[in-house]
């Protein structure tokens, strides 16, 4: 009785654990995906050009920042806007994933989309003294993407621990962020444009296929179709 007991008990916390590790990986990537640091070092080579090595560093962290703090806000208030507009999770997924699937498709072809990243913000930015909060921070790290992602992760969440690996993946994304901007021109030169294009298209598949299973979500939730197992 004892041993099946013991074989239960580890059972059980396989389960957990391979559930808190699939979440949080889940989290993790789509979050890294939208906010994309990699396809955001041309621009911040353009918008810091003629800044001291020193001072790119600090434009870096303040957009890291201002990353961490916006999703983490809406990280915190998504579920209030949701009551607010009375606005149901599945419609939020099927819409985050129309969404998604267009900045991905953007991506495939190797271009920032849109909404990320506005032509006159980004060359009025080339002029402006402190650039890492418009528009680095704002809107390209932290985009309409993802704050969407994030909020329909918060929406999804249903445990602590699972809204806490949500803040995690923003933090280490943050931190990302900082690392790759902070050394943009090294990494400009490693990666070369062909590579940062590469790196761009990967991420975008990767997207697009998230994109889809928002979508493929939201019908579940709403009846329509039935959960499909993660591989």
């Amino acid at each position: 009785m004892l041993a099946h007991l013991t074989v239960a008990s580890v059972a059980l916390v396989r389960m957990q654990d391979s559930s808190y590790m699939s979440f949080s990986l889940l989290a993790f990537s789509s979050i890294l995906f939208l906010v994309d640091p990699f396809a955001a070092l041309p621009t911040f080579l353009a918008v810091t050009a003629g800044q001291s090595p020193s001072k790119r560093v600090r434009t870096a962290r303040k957009a890291s920042l201002t990353a961490l703090v916006v999703l983490s806000i809406f990280a915190f208030i998504g579920q209030y806007i949701f009551r607010l507009f009375g606005i149901t999770l599945p419609a939020f997924e099927i819409a985050g994933g129309i969404i998604l699937l267009l900045i991905g498709l953007d991506m495939l072809e190797a271009r920032r989309s849109p909404t990320q990243e506005v032509p006159p913000d980004t060359e009025a930015a080339a002029h402006k003294d402190d650039v890492g909060i418009v528009p680095m921070g704002i809107p390209m790290l932290a985009g309409p993407g993802a704050i969407t992602s994030v909020m329909v992760l918060v929406g999804q969440a249903q445990a602590r621990w699972q809204l806490l690996a949500i803040l995690g993946s923003i933090a280490l994304t943050s931190l990302i962020c900082f690392l790759v901007l902070g050394s943009a021109a090294r990494v400009g030169k490693l990666l070369g444009e062909t590579g940062i294009r590469i790196l761009v298209r990967i991420m975008g598949l990767l997207l697009v296929a998230l994109a889809v299973q928002y979508f493929v979500n939201g019908l579940a939730d709403l009846g329509l179709l039935q959960h499909a197992k993660v591989i």
